[in-house]
This record gives C-alpha cells, sequence and structure tokens, in this order.
C-alpha cells in the first residue's frame, strides 16, 4: 500500500493483530493524506449477525460479502464496483 495504488482490497473483519474496520480506517488516512486514489475496500467476514454489515460501512468500507464466499456472489460484487472493458478484464 505504501508504494502502489490498488483498486479493491478485501479486508478480513478478525486478524490477530488489527481488525478490519481499525486496519480500513488506517489505509483511508494513509492513502488521503499521500492523495492517491482510494481502493474500494469490501468486508469479508463469517460473521452475519444483523448489524454487521452497518459496521462495516460505518468504519469506512464501501461493501461486506459474508464468508465462506461463493464465487457468484464475488462475481457480482466486482460487477457492483468496477466496469469491465476487453482492454480492463477483472
Amino acid at each position: 500500500m505504501a508504494s502502489q495504488d490498488f483498486d479493491l482490497i478485501l479486508m478480513d473483519m478478525f486478524m490477530p493483530e488489527m481488525d478490519g474496520p481499525e486496519a480500513t480506517r488506517l489505509i483511508r488516512r494513509h492513502i488521503d493524506v499521500q492523495g492517491r486514489p482510494q481502493p474500494r475496500v469490501i468486508a469479508m467476514t463469517a460473521n452475519a449477525l444483523e448489524g454487521a454489515r452497518e459496521a462495516c460501512l460505518a468504519a469506512g468500507m464501501d461493501d461486506y460479502l459474508a464468508k465462506p464466499v461463493r464465487l457468484q456472489d464475488l462475481l457480482a460484487m466486482l460487477a457492483k464496483w468496477f466496469t469491465v472493458s476487453q482492454s480492463h478484464p477483472v
């Protein structure tokens, strides 16, 4: 992230040293300071409880995928956020 731009980050919500919301906030701040384009951040979590999606969005993430991730759901998410062309396929 320090030297390369990314279009998409699939962010796990529960990691050992830093959770997904904290990591997302740090990424957003770092990229804002540098003036670079913000990547889409999609939360990935097995926590499908009510309010989980809203918590992800409140943390600065763009969207939410429940685990286990199904290919059709991931493809739909990519189509939602990105335009696919022949010169830039998904």
